[in-house]
């Protein structure tokens, strides 16, 4: 699938309905997501035939676009339940194949070849984004992720990323939209300038078995599966 063939279907989903400002929750655009998923899957090879994870998935349009580029197996992860419903029902209208869990993304283990994420820019609660990152590099070899674009940002990201064991291979600059979404938000619309970066993980997969562990509760529901919290749910998926 094309580029433009690919935003113009991510353009059909719906947003999350209710983001949550201590999530820093927001919808990413589809004209944004299709270039990173893009990136991810023909610049870099890193989507097709692969494990695909979304850390913070919200309405799961970063999922739903890695199925759409052929990927092996597609987990979304969101805490906030409204948003997993609507992905549910996005991935459901345009016949994406993701297993969707409401859960918090430390409860996620197991092996993916490939995180996307829109992690918090850590703007609202202090070192969130830097949790997105450590959790992506325990479970992923390659990780994309964007980052609000400054000087002071890149300087802190060039030295963290080493430090909880990832390498910095490439970034990429793009500019997001951002549609009214809080009260405080006073325009329709907001450009921000970002940073996605592609992160390889310098240590070697802790789990080889192709698996994916939660600590949720699980009720499974039509082609795309739905998981609730609170049960163990162990090999889901092993050697897809």
């Amino acid at each position: 699938m094309r580029k433009k063939q690919l935003e113009i279907v991510l353009s059909r989903l719906a947003p999350s309905p209710k983001p949550r400002l201590m999530w820093e929750g927001y919808t990413l655009d589809a004209e944004s997501a299709a270039q990173m998923a893009h990136i991810a899957g023909w610049a870099n090879d890193d989507i097709r035939s692969n494990k695909v994870v979304d850390l913070g998935c919200g309405s799961g349009i970063l999922a739903i676009a890695a199925s759409l580029l052929a990927a092996r197996w597609v987990v979304g992860v969101d805490i906030d339940r409204q948003a997993v419903r609507v992905a549910k029902m996005n991935a459901e209208e345009v016949g994406a194949s993701v297993d969707l869990v409401v859960s918090d993304i430390e409860s996620i283990s197991g092996y993916f070849d490939t995180t996307l994420m829109n992690p918090p820019f850590g703007s609202w609660k202090r070192g969130a984004d830097i949790q997105f990152l450590k959790r992506a590099l325990a479970i992923s070899d390659v990780t994309y992720s964007l980052h609000k674009r400054s000087d002071s940002v890149r300087d802190f990201l060039r030295r963290k990323i080493p430090q909880i064991g990832g390498q910095i291979a490439k970034v990429y600059e793009m500019e997001i939209a951002i549609s009214r979404t809080y009260d405080f938000h006073k325009k329709r619309r907001y450009s921000v300038k970002v940073d996605l970066y592609r992160i390889l993980r310098l240590k070697s997969a802790g789990n080889s078995t192709c698996s994916l562990a939660l600590n949720s509760k699980a009720n499974m529901r039509a082609s795309n599966r739905f998981f609730t919290t609170r049960i163990w749910i162990e090999q889901l998926q092993t050697c897809l």
